[in-house]
């Protein structure tokens, strides 16, 4: 059975939608990935997805969803790290990855960010076949 995570930010316009596509490459035999925001916003950022596309990731699945969107029980959330006060989200792991938002800066950003959480998520992945996630 997958574990379900998510990954949420403010608007799921960026870091919460590269982490999800890059957790859909990394884990998608092991977790049911998911993305969510606290606010609604109208598309995903179009740096996010061509840098997503640079590595060859599907894309095709991404756009921004509410936290409504998604189930209400998880085993992992992910914050990103935009200071998101998310509603009581019943979890068994939760961490925050302190990432900054890229948006409105060059595309070099949005490759670092996405380069963040490429390492980020191997250290995830890492830790659940370890089964030392639960540990911690």
């Amino acid at each position: 059975m997958k574990l379900k995570a998510a990954f949420v930010c403010i608007h799921n316009s960026c870091r919460s939608q590269m982490a999800e596509a890059i957790a859909r490459e990394m884990a998608s035999d092991i977790l049911e990935v998911y993305s969510a925001g606290t606010q609604e916003y109208p598309e995903v950022k179009p740096m996010a997805l061509a840098v997503l596309k640079e590595d060859g990731l599907d894309t095709s699945m991404l756009h921004p969803k509410l936290l409504k969107d998604i189930p209400n029980s998880l085993d992992i959330l992910i914050t990103m790290g935009c200071g998101v006060e998310c509603p009581f989200v019943p979890t068994r792991y939760r961490a925050d990855w302190g990432l900054d938002d890229p948006s409105g800066g060059p595309i070099d950003g949005f490759r670092e960010t996405r380069d963040l959480i490429k390492q980020k998520m191997a250290e995830l992945v890492d830790q659940i076949k370890a089964d030392t996630l639960w540990k911690n």
